[in-house]
């Protein structure tokens, strides 16, 4: 049997644009007064004693992505569940993490938190665009000392355009392909020398629509979204005697999708996978961002480097979607969708078919607010023969989530169509707000060819709940998470890495207050790297061991239900990633580069026999059985070409088979639901190229999912 209650689909589609070129020489980035980085440049992974990616926007726009599993695909242990085809939607898992609504990630934007709330409601449906940002960094292993909450699950760091340096810079691409998806990325900078100092600016709008690939029973009304979001950036280097820089950011995103929870059967899946029915004609999501930040960086001296930053993030969004069948004809009481898409009858009441059958919408508005101050110190000085390069680190952070749940009635006319028949009054939920203060210390210690870096982290939380009525609860909760990492230089070529560290994520205040207590995860990592002109390797083995796993939410919940435990779990595995251009080797006038990325992952429960029900993903889930869509095998390989005015790339990811729940097997006796059972594999080819007209303009277009897998 497989899942069906959220059939996710991959579709064919061309594009073709007509992208100007920027009107640059090359943007040369500030040496110290650049804002820090996770990760920087892939050059500078080298360094790291731990595994790390960092994906250039050239590589993705090259290709046409801006769906985040597809840049993840070619990035080992990074998984990416999409729910809509598009990636509005991503869940992000890193080696075997939870990934529901990637909610055991530290999400960030500029080095910044981004995630709604990122400890009262880490659920929170929200990712930044990948089609508006200048590169990625995901960071699996190594020190997981300076960020935080979620330090079991790793980084993933989003970065935006920068303020443009030297002359004036002006970028513009749009495309337009299947389903009639409309996409438009465009920007102007300048940076210019005034009496009062350089002065930057960067003005942004990022556009993208669809009408969607499913039809809707019974209505006219597209399964598309629509996405805006401009933004504003600037930046002043006063003339002082200490070298500084402030920066502001400051953008918006408004988002109005027609997407739903729910699926569809199996039978009808095969007949026409682009189907969704009658019931959920009316759900959607509407949400509304601000997010911004002023920066400031100081070098007082060549040893001493300073970094503040205020920032405030507010995300309104509403979820208007199917919810449960209320009632039939002369049959009373309660089913989920899921439920419902088990029984011939519950998809005639699905598809509208049944005459007087009502269905209950959920209408769910959430409130997230998250602000902050975040500092950190480096200081580079000797101690004998030790080189060190200390960091030193303070965040207080405040988020909270509120908002209120309606749920309307619709009635079902037996042709197919469905009318508001009940508005029901609208509920207030809990309030749940978190304040944290974040401490850090790292030292980067290089003894000639062998560089250490042991760290610690302690959080303090001071987290509460109030409940509609009034009536509030509090608690305090603390977390210490440290390690130590190592690199050693074995020659100009060849290193070795590796690492310890103890990790752990909250829970959130509903959950803290329920008793639900600390992820926790001890992680080891041994790695070897080779980087040369035109060819670089990296194969790493990691071990996880889990405890106290936090389950995700219930299929379907708010968002803010009390969090839960659901026993341990252990993660081991081997990536590897082999980048090579024989051209650039050899000395050709063109390029020839490949690549090829495997991930070998055996993800098992253990400590979980029978501590969890319900609709969590996890439900189910015996000892020796496999976490949830963490696939044995990821991979990922491609080709490309590239010569003075065009280029072509050819790609292919392959995905293996994995779980829809804790339970491995099919639909279990007495608690089955729908979205048990497996998932198949998944293999999908890419085809792109770009040709460049003149030094302004160039053409870009191709083909994603040459061959049109329809897969769950």
């Amino acid at each position: 049997m497989k899942p069906r209650f959220r059939p996710l689909f991959t579709s064919a589609c061309t594009v073709v644009a007509l992208a100007p070129v920027s009107l640059t020489h090359g943007q040369d980035a500030l040496n110290t007064l650049a804002p820090l980085t996770v990760v920087g440049s892939s050059d500078r992974i080298a360094e790291l004693p731990g595994s790390a990616a960092y994906v250039d926007a050239m590589e993705f726009r090259a290709r046409g992505y801006t769906n985040l599993a597809q840049v993840a695909a070619r990035v080992p242990g990074v998984y990416v569940r999409d729910e809509d085809g598009f990636g509005n939607f991503p869940n992000i898992s890193l080696r075997g993490v939870n990934g529901n609504r990637s909610a055991r990630v530290t999400l960030m934007e500029d080095g910044i938190l981004t995630a709604p709330s990122p400890y009262s409601a880490p659920d929170a449906y929200y990712s930044p665009k990948l089609g508006r940002m200048s590169g990625i960094e995901f960071l699996k292993g190594s020190s997981q000392v300076k960020y935080g909450p979620q330090t079991t699950g790793g980084v993933v760091n989003y970065l935006s355009t920068p303020v443009p340096e030297g002359e004036q810079n002006f970028f513009s691409r749009t495309t337009y392909g299947s389903h009639d998806t409309f996409f438009n990325h465009t920007w102007y900078g300048d940076t210019v020398e005034t009496s009062a100092g350089r002065v930057g600016y960067l003005l942004e709008l990022h556009t993208q629509t669809s009408d969607g690939y499913r039809d809707i029973d019974g209505t006219s009304r597209d399964s598309g979204f629509e996405y805006i979001e401009p933004m504003l950036k600037l930046f002043w280097e006063p003339n002082t005697a200490l070298k500084q820089r402030l920066e502001m950011k400051v953008g918006y995103t408004t988002f109005d999708a027609n997407e739903s929870y729910a699926g569809i059967s199996e039978n009808d899946l095969a007949r026409d996978p682009d189907r969704r029915y009658a019931a959920s004609a009316f759900d959607e999501f509407t949400s509304e961002h601000w997010r911004s930040y002023l920066k400031w960086i100081a070098e007082p001296s060549d040893a001493l480097r300073l970094e503040s930053a205020l920032y405030f993030n507010s995300f309104e969004r509403r979820w208007d979607k199917l919810n449960t069948i209320l009632e039939t004809p002369g049959v009373n009481g309660a089913s989920s969708v899921g439920t419902a898409l088990l029984s011939p009858g519950g998809v005639e009441i699905l598809q509208g078919r049944v005459a007087g059958a009502r269905v209950e919408y959920q209408d769910a508005f959430r409130d997230h607010e998250a602000y902050g101050w975040q500092n950190q110190l480096n200081y580079r000085f000797n101690t004998g023969s030790l080189e060190h390069d200390l960091a030193v680190g303070l965040r207080l952070h405040k988020d909270e989530v509120d908002g209120d749940t309606t749920r309307p009635i619709y009635t079902a006319d037996g042709a197919g169509r469905f009318t508001l028949t009940d508005p029901r009054t609208t509920a207030d939920i809990a309030k749940q707000e978190t304040f944290a203060t974040a401490v850090f210390i790292e030292d980067q210690i290089r003894i000639g060819a062998l560089t250490l870096r042991p760290g610690v982290r302690y959080e303090w939380l001071d987290v509460e709940r109030t409940t509609p009525a009034g009536v509030s609860d509090s608690s305090d909760e603390h977390l210490l998470m440290g390690g130590l990492g190592a690199t050693y230089q074995l020659n100009d070529c060849n290193s070795l890495f590796g690492g310890v560290y103890h990790s752990e994520s909250p829970a959130n205040p509903a959950g803290y207050l329920a008793g639900t207590e600390n992820e926790e995860s001890l992680g080891y990592e041994l790695g070897f790297r080779h980087q040369r002109e035109g060819l670089r390797g990296e194969l790493v083995a990691f071990y996880t061991d889990f405890e106290r796993l936090i389950a995700p939410q219930v299929l379907g919940s708010t968002g803010t239900a009390p969090s839960q435990n659901a026993g341990g779990a252990e993660v081991w595995g081997l990536e590897t990633l082999v980048e090579y251009d024989h051209g650039q080797s050899a000395g050709w006038s063109f390029g020839l580069p490949v690549y090829f990325s495997a991930t070998w992952t055996n993800a098992e429960f253990n400590d979980i026999d029978g501590m969890l029900g319900g609709g969590s993903i996890f439900a189910g889930g015996r000892n020796r059985q496999e976490i949830p869509y963490v696939p044995e095998w990821k991979l990922a390989a491609g080709i490309g070409f590239t010569a003075d005015n065009w280029g072509v790339n050819l790609d292919a990811s392959y995905s293996g088979s994995s779980w829809g729940t804790g339970y491995n097997g099919d639909l279990r006796t007495g608690a089955q639901t729908a979205v048990d059972g497996e998932i198949d594999p998944l293999l999908l080819v890419d085809l792109t190229g770009n040709y460049r007209i003149n030094d302004h303009f160039k053409i870009v277009g191709g083909i994603q999912n040459l061959f049109d897998k329809r897969e769950i």
